[in-house]
């Protein structure tokens, strides 16, 4: 993966010196949109406190849209797309960015993947004709093709391979999915990566990469005529290409009866265990209470799983749960790493008490109130800069199809009720429509280790 505003600084303070935290208002973002006849969508946030300028292009593809057979695809293009183009040399993006004391960088997810700079803002046309640029004009040949493969293939090996819980994670997207393509996780594997062509990857890009499947995404400090006139000179020119672009269509099927999966690696220092559950899509109006639920559940060494797991009962060095939502369905899972001598089973029958502590009684008022706060603190310091702007505004984009959406965002966390997070901890979780992974070292290490044969 290659990776303040001073009056918002003051309205945060007043909003924490108030009773209770109250209901926090904001003024909502005076975000502009338009569509090019291409079909690029373009969203822009003027803020000329500070001269600088984010720029990111957001292009609805991601690990789920790889081709058959072809997993870790999406993620292996994105550092293709850092190769040269017809008018740039390789890695000229860093010179147009670190060169003048900005960044750049991109990340693939399951649904989507971005390309990002922040730079002075006097730099701003630039960055946009070498956007446009690789939008169209990628070299897309066998030299860069098999040099960045390598480096994903090296990415993988480090990430997945050498690390003791990496396969871990990638067992949880893979055992929980029947058939949706998240099951396939956004890194790939190293048979799959092999088996790429670079006509694989010229397809891809012809494929995806196009106006009329991207946002460009400027917050910062320019001129609204000027930045337009910019945005048509470089992407208006861009011609919409002719055919349809391919969606997924496969729909994860509900779980009915619990699945129960043994799996091991050659270094695995303490057993884990993960029980997953699907998610509702990203759209659904329970988001927000799973989202406080996350909060209290592991929010820190204060939530109830480190409290309960890490500190009183000591079987554990790491507990957690996570909702991860995603476009379609995403998954709600809990995750615990045993502490010394303590096992798998152990961890998945305290994991489940405090599921059903969650489920049957409704969480505390303080414990919403502080849940609220951290979350809604969250969104206000993601605010305070042009990147974390254009980052709401993209996970806006790309979880809720609207970039306004991020207007609403505070106000639906604040809504959130006691009773609303004990429903949707009733409706998600139950004993038929679990996963659960117990995640051990292989047996042939252990009697390596012990000095057997």
């Amino acid at each position: 993966m290659r990776k303040t505003s001073v009056l918002l600084l003051l309205a945060i303070c007043v909003l924490i010196v108030q009773a209770g935290f109250g209901q926090v208002k904001i003024a909502p973002l005076n975000i502009k949109e338009r569509t090019l006849p291409n079909g690029l969508k373009v969203v822009s946030l003027q803020d000329n406190t500070t001269p600088t300028v984010a720029i990111h292009v957001w292009y609805d593809v991601g690990g789920k849209n790889d081709p058959q057979g072809r997993s870790g695809f999406a993620h292996m293009f994105e550092h293709m797309m850092f190769k040269s183009t017809r008018n740039m040399p390789n890695e000229k993006m860093d010179r147009l960015t670190e060169d003048v004391g900005g960044f750049n960088n991109a990340s693939t997810w399951d649904d989507f993947t971005n390309y990002y700079e922040v730079v002075p803002s006097n730099h701003l046309e630039a960055l946009l004709w070498a956007e446009s640029d690789r939008m169209i004009n990628l070299n897309v040949d066998e030299t860069n093709f098999a040099s960045e493969r390598d480096v994903v293939k090296e990415e993988f090996r480090q990430s997945v391979l050498a690390q003791p819980y990496g396969r871990f994670y990638e067992y949880i997207s893979s055992l929980s999915y029947l058939k949706h393509p998240y099951k396939r996780g956004v890194i790939g594997n190293l048979a799959e990566l092999d088996a790429a062509t670079t006509k694989d990857a010229n397809d891809f890009y012809k494929t995806f990469y196009r106006p009329d499947n991207a946002y460009l995404i400027v917050v910062g400090d320019f001129d609204q005529k000027q930045f337009d006139a910019w945005t048509d000179k470089y992407f208006g020119k861009i011609p919409k290409p002719g055919g349809s672009i391919p969606r997924v269509a496969e729909v994860e099927p509900e779980k009915t009866e619990e699945k129960r999966h043994l799996t091991t690696a050659p270094n695995v220092p303490f057993p884990a265990v993960a029980i997953t559950y699907l998610a509702p899509p990203s759209k659904s109006a329970d988001v927000p209470a799973l989202r406080i639920a996350e909060t209290i559940l592991s929010g820190g060494e204060s939530s109830r799983l480190y409290q309960e797991m890490v500190y009183r009962q000591q079987i554990a060095q790491e507990a957690s749960f996570s909702a991860d939502i995603r476009v379609d369905k995403g998954l709600l899972y809990f995750m615990a790493i045993a502490s010394e001598d303590n096992k798998p089973e152990a961890l998945e029958k305290s994991l489940l008490a405090e599921l059903k502590k969650i489920q049957d009684a409704p969480v505390t008022a303080k414990e919403l109130e502080k849940a609220k706060n951290q979350l809604i603190m969250r969104k206000l310091k993601e605010l305070e800069t042009n990147d974390g702007k254009a980052i709401a505004i993209e996970r806006a984009v790309a979880y809720q199809g609207d970039p306004k959406a991020i207007n609403s965002d505070i106000q639906k966390l604040q809504a959130v009720t006691a009773a609303d997070v004990q429903r949707a901890m009733k409706t998600y979780f139950n004993d038929n429509n679990r996963v659960v992974i117990y995640y051990r070292q292989a047996e042939t290490n252990k009697a390596e280790a012990n000095g057997s044969k």
